[in-house]
């Protein structure tokens, strides 16, 4: 199992193990040498979103990839799915991106892609994980004080606009009012210039970072905020990434939440009528509503779920040939344009659709029928196997039975927080709340803080 390595790379609160400088160290170290594996010397573009412990983390990173013998160069604040466009692009042996997505400030993580603009392979990150722990038996981290992060190079920024705009050629919005909010994150440094160019009225929220205020009441961890904000301005569509925008949720002219989900429909319906939908096959996840599933299916799409995590979305779309695919929370994948989910280049082509349709966001997902849904977070103290603990899978065996295939139970653990998911879908409200408490009880007795 992977000690340090979550779903979406090591994350913790900054300063704390493992964020704390040693092992940062030795994480730069050891990524270094694994690339310097493939017999050249490894070359590195780094990137990171708006919190304030970016820049020494960034500073001890590099040292620690200097050290072991890679050559690094920064494109400083800018998206995650940025980078990996850019170590693509320009041929660099990877990319890292410092952060904590959708967490709170006080957090922070590395992310790393490779040279092909994927993220790692679990083996692989096992094999780094294997050499930072035996790295972590010698190694002397330097001061932060005393180590300066690589100077920028803005030049990567307005490249990634460029491959932004070439994926969706032709966009122009007259006559369309946008609410863009930027979490008060690495959005920020792009969505201004960006949208800017697309012929439309656009209204930016949360894009003036301090350091602290990233995700902050704002973003796509709280996406009725941009919801009420595109309501009261009288806006066409609302946009809202989350603090390393690598994903995007969107609110229509009523002041409507819409989500990943109603994202893969439009989606799947616009690739299909331009015969790009590989195989009528759309990638969804375990937590992805079963409304989805069943208007794929009026439109002739089968959809196929994955776990958790846009890194195994992308890996059953391989295996299917898949041409679409993503997550409820806003990740999208759209493997003919980019490697990895990006919620600006989401945006762009939503955008492009309803341009092309000349219908608003509402109409073109009025006939999907959500089933309700509700997910409880229960912050644990550990993450044992939930199906050994026998109250917990208690629990699960009833609502699954009483549920009956008129309904779903999903119960996981988060892979970047200490924190137990339960969802429960069902034909009403009552019986969706009756067994989400039932559970999560179960779980608050076991394993609660």
């Amino acid at each position: 199992m992977r000690r340090l390595f979550g779903t979406d790379g090591i994350r913790a609160v900054a300063g704390e193990a493992p964020l704390d400088p040693r092992t940062i160290h030795a994480v730069g170290m050891a990524l270094a040498h694994q690339l310097k594996a493939n017999n050249h010397q490894p070359s590195i573009i780094l990137g990171m979103d708006t919190r304030e412990s970016g820049e020494w983390i960034a500073a001890v990173l590099t040292a620690g990839l200097t050290q072991g013998g890679a050559s690094v160069t920064s494109a400083g604040v800018i998206t995650t799915p940025a980078i990996a466009y850019l170590a693509r692009h320009h041929k660099f042996s990877a990319g890292v991106v410092i952060s904590a997505s959708h967490n709170p400030w006080h957090d922070n993580g590395i992310k790393v892609f490779g040279g092909d603009g994927y993220k790692l392979p679990d083996e692989t990150e096992l094999r780094i994980e294997d050499e930072i722990f035996r790295q972590l038996e010698s190694v002397t981290a330097p001061d932060p004080a005393k180590v300066a992060a690589p100077p920028v190079n803005d030049a990567f920024r307005a490249d990634y606009e460029k491959f932004l705009l070439a994926a969706v050629p032709g966009l122009c919005l007259e006559r369309l009012k946008i609410v863009v909010d930027c979490a008060n994150g690495a959005a920020s440094a792009i969505a201004p210039e960006l949208f800017a160019g697309l012929c439309c009225e656009t209204r930016l929220t949360h894009a003036a970072p301090d350091g602290r205020n990233i995700n902050a009441n704002c973003g796509a961890l709280h996406p009725s905020v941009v919801a009420a904000e595109t309501k009261a301005a009288g806006a066409h569509i609302g946009i809202t990434f989350d603090g390393d925008a690598d994903r995007a949720l969107f609110a229509d002219r009523h002041g409507n939440v819409v989500n990943g989900d109603a994202v893969l429909l439009l989606a799947a319906r616009a690739l299909k009528a331009d015969h790009l939908l590989n195989g009528d096959i759309v990638v969804a996840t375990t937590m992805s509503n079963m409304g989805l599933e069943a208007a794929l299916r009026r439109d002739a799409i089968r959809m196929l779920r994955a776990p958790v995590g846009d890194k195994y979305v992308l890996e059953m779309m391989q295996a299917n040939s898949a041409s679409l695919g993503g997550e409820q929370s806003g990740h999208i994948l759209f493997p003919h344009l980019a490697t990895t989910g990006d919620g600006l280049l989401t945006a762009l082509v939503v955008l492009g659709i309803l341009q092309r349709s000349g219908k608003p966001l509402d109409e073109l997902i009025a006939d999907l029928k959500v089933f309700p849904q509700v997910i409880v977070n229960i912050r644990v103290k550990e993450k044992k196997p939930l199906d050994e603990i026998e109250s917990i899978a208690l629990r699960i065996r009833e609502a699954d039975e009483a549920l009956n295939g008129n309904g779903r139970v999903v119960v996981r653990y988060s892979g970047t927080e200490p924190l137990a998911r339960v969802m429960i879908e069902a034909e009403s409200e009552e019986t969706m709340r009756r067994h989400a408490d039932s559970i999560a009880g179960a779980i608050r007795d076991a394993l609660g803080v």
